[in-house]
């Protein structure tokens, strides 16, 4: 039978509209965009194009949107940039405990430079209160580092009023939506984001490229110093290549179905299962295509590997034959046993009706019809 790829909150392939969008560029193309000749030219208009096909999927001015090797790259150089650009007297970061580490260890490593830190706790859902915000906001507070979608659970942050609250007190705000662009609508100005970081491989373009927003007036040191590339925000010569895949990507829209796939999936499972499965995350304020669910009383690590052909995660660590509950799950309190059944399940563009039910006829084999097994 043919595999069935479930894991798309980890890495989306290349959507065949992207792939055409790059492909002059393997064999043409490969003028360095700060060249003044007719192969700089037009690997320059390849740039600039693509820059304002990312600028229009945020709703944001073309020169707001630097270009990066990826949403990590784009993480540490918002916390790291504004940081080191810091008035005298503003040293506090605020973030929550179930943020990417692409944000939490940037930020402990700050910690470790002189910066002030607050990892604010979520509820059984995964949200963060915007009260408890306002409350972290002190006099030195400079920013605050929140992700619109939780990679784990799909979990939406109230993003608009936590920015609403930092923006009272001028306190900036730093928005990881590498989970979330492409899949809901991510305009900086709904969202209140001052800074904004997006991810190529999540959105159906290459690994190896993302992007930045940072709002007009926005300072922020260079994390990579060289020459003046993207402004004099972030050094090294653009890939027209690897550019040109993220705009193709961030120009297709989200894909229509995969939300009624989702509810099918968790419809399925319930019906399947009952009681021996739950919901982890928000039941409505989540990614329309993820599904992270805990099988209880299992092992969500050993459940997964007698999927045969089945791709998802659990997003659980395994050390010396143990399996450790998922941050993330362990951070809304989930307990134990419960958080040790866990299995992300996250759908994409491509899922289908007969992949969801395939799954869960692996699950109910491995399982066992009872639900006990």
């Amino acid at each position: 039978m043919r595999p069935v790829y479930l894991d798309f909150n980890a890495s989306t392939p290349i959507a065949p509209e992207v792939a055409e969008a790059m492909g002059p560029f393997l064999s043409a193309g490969f003028g360095n965009p700060s060249s003044p000749h007719w192969a700089g030219r037009s690997a320059r208009e390849a740039v600039d194009h693509a820059r304002a096909q990312v600028a229009a999927l945020l709703g944001c001015a073309v020169a707001e949107v630097i270009f990066t090797s990826g949403g990590t790259e784009a993480n540490n150089l918002a916390l790291k940039g504004v940081f080191d650009r810091r008035a005298e007297g503003r040293d506090h970061i605020i973030t929550t405990a179930v943020e990417h580490p692409s944000v939490l260890n940037p930020c402990r490593y700050l910690e470790r430079h002189g910066a002030r830190l607050t990892v604010l706790p979520v509820d059984g859902t995964g949200l963060v209160d915007p009260e408890a915000v306002a409350r972290a906001i002190t006099g030195r507070t400079l920013l605050v580092s929140v992700m619109h979608a939780n990679n784990e659970v799909g979990t939406l942050q109230p993003v608009a009023d936590i920015a609403r609250v930092a923006h009272e007190r001028e306190v900036l705000v730093h928005v990881d939506a590498a989970q979330s662009a492409g899949k809901v609508p991510v305009k900086v100005d709904d969202l209140g984001a001052d800074l904004l970081s997006v991810a190529g491989h999540k959105l159906y373009a290459p690994k190896g490229v993302g992007a930045l927003y940072v709002r007009s007036g926005t300072v922020l040191e260079p994390l990579l110093h060289g020459a003046g590339h993207e402004g004099g925000r972030r050094a090294g010569t653009e890939s027209a290549l690897l550019v040109t895949g993220l705009g193709a990507a961030c120009a297709l829209g989200a894909a229509g179905d995969v939300l009624r796939l989702r509810d099918r999936f968790w419809a399925l499972l319930r019906e399947a299962f009952g009681d021996g499965v739950r919901l982890n995350g928000h039941p409505e304020r989540r990614l329309p295509n993820t599904v992270n669910v805990s099988f209880v009383g299992r092992d969500g690590a050993a459940l997964l590997a007698r999927l045969e052909g089945v791709a998802a995660t659990t997003g659980s660590a395994c050390h010396a034959g143990r399996t450790e509950p998922s941050p993330v799950l362990t951070a809304m309190g989930v307990p134990a046993d419960v958080a040790r059944g866990a299995i992300r399940f996250s759908l994409g563009r491509t899922t289908t009706d007969g992949e969801i039910d395939r799954v869960v006829e692996l699950l109910r084999r491995a399982i066992g019809e009872d639900g006990r097994g």
